[in-house]
């Protein structure tokens, strides 16, 4: 479903990826985990098209879209939900899922969409009227998985879902990422929580400095030496 063939991305003289490859299947969640810096936001933003790649391919359903637009992207069913949540303060809950469909032409699919959101996060139809900026961390995460959810992603790109939230919300937060995946959308997980990325993806790629150093199935790597001693605390 998605390919990245030796992608190379630079923020000025900063060589943020180094020849990285990697591939997702429909119907996958892959996780890539690594420290701070490692390029893991860095390749979302690539392959979402807000970065362009010095060198390299990004290919989605046999088509390459190294070059295309965001736009482009997201008329694909690429959707990223971005890191720190990025929701729309001053816009209540429901008003931010209607931005989040706002690529949708049916007005019934939207309001099926947000019955769909409203469903998967009770908590957001109770807040539905509140203002984007007033609800809590867990709720805002909530919101733009929510948003991200509204457009009908085929592939959904989620960048830290578990960043400044508490394990209670961390654990609901992966169940609802569990739940997306069963009901046929394929995940691209950016976590530094390394212990629930590999728990529920099928695969992962660990990254540093702008290069993958390990890959395999989750399993395998939660298994491995190396990610234990550097990423799960054993």
């Amino acid at each position: 479903m998605l390919s990245i063939q030796s992608l190379h991305v630079s923020y000025g003289a900063i060589h943020a990826l180094k020849g990285i490859s990697i591939s997702l299947s429909e119907g996958e969640i892959v996780a890539l985990i690594g420290a701070n810096g490692a390029g893991k936001s860095t390749t979302l933003n690539a392959i979402s098209g807000i970065l362009k790649p010095d060198s390299g391919e990004v290919i989605f359903d046999n088509e390459e879209i190294t070059q295309a637009t965001t736009v482009e992207i997201v008329q694909k069913g690429i959707i990223q939900v971005p890191e720190g949540r990025k929701i729309f303060a001053r816009m209540t809950v429901k008003e931010n899922l209607e931005m989040g469909g706002y690529s949708l032409s049916n007005k019934d699919k939207l309001r099926e969409n947000i019955s769909r959101v409203f469903e998967i996060f009770p908590r957001l139809k109770e807040r539905r009227k509140q203002l984007g900026g007033t609800l809590s961390g867990g709720e805002q995460q909530m919101l733009a998985m929510g948003r991200g959810l509204m457009a009908d992603p085929r592939l959904l790109l989620l960048d830290e879902p578990s960043m400044g939230l508490a394990p209670l919300l961390v654990e609901q937060i992966f169940n609802t990422i569990a739940r997306i995946k069963n009901e046929g959308v394929s995940i691209l997980l950016v976590e530094q929580n390394a212990q629930m990325a590999l728990a529920i993806s099928d695969h992962a790629y660990v990254l540093e400095t702008g290069k993958v150093v390990l890959e395999g199935s989750s399993d395998s790597l939660m298994e491995n030496k190396m990610v234990k001693q550097a990423y799960l605390g054993g």
